[in-house]
């Protein structure tokens, strides 16, 4: 008997459990992407009538700078961009605009085509 032949024996189970860990590792990857896509527009309240609005989850390849020189001369208002993943929070870049602007953002990211209608989160009140 070739022992030889005996050490090349792969356990079929095992196999099946490598292709359900990868399938479930780009599943798992594909759920990100798909949250990473939904951009949020939130206002936060500041001290007494003051609020910001931020907008998270932009495209890293869009130049945000760009697009806030773009909003603040159409709304007259002034902003930021704040790179989140400094503070420790893992979101990237984030805009920060005064005021309420979130259907402002809105109307704009969906106008430019730089982000669907569909994809686009905003929270709060207003």
């Amino acid at each position: 008997m070739d022992l030889d032949a005996l050490s090349g024996f792969k356990d079929p189970i095992a196999a099946l459990d490598e292709e359900d860990a990868d399938k479930a590792a780009a599943a798992e990857e594909q759920d990100a992407r798909a949250k990473a896509e939904i951009v949020h527009i939130r206002v936060q309240q500041r001290n007494g009538r003051k609020c910001i609005t931020t907008v998270q989850g932009l495209n890293q390849d869009l130049d945000l700078k760009r697009i806030l020189k773009v909003i603040k001369k159409q709304h007259c208002c002034n902003g930021t961009v704040v790179d989140a993943d400094a503070e420790g929070k893992n979101m990237g870049e984030v805009l920060q605009l005064q005021g309420d602007q979130r259907a402002n953002v809105n109307k704009f990211l969906v106008d430019n085509e730089l982000h669907p209608a569909d994809k686009i989160k905003i929270h709060g009140h207003g």
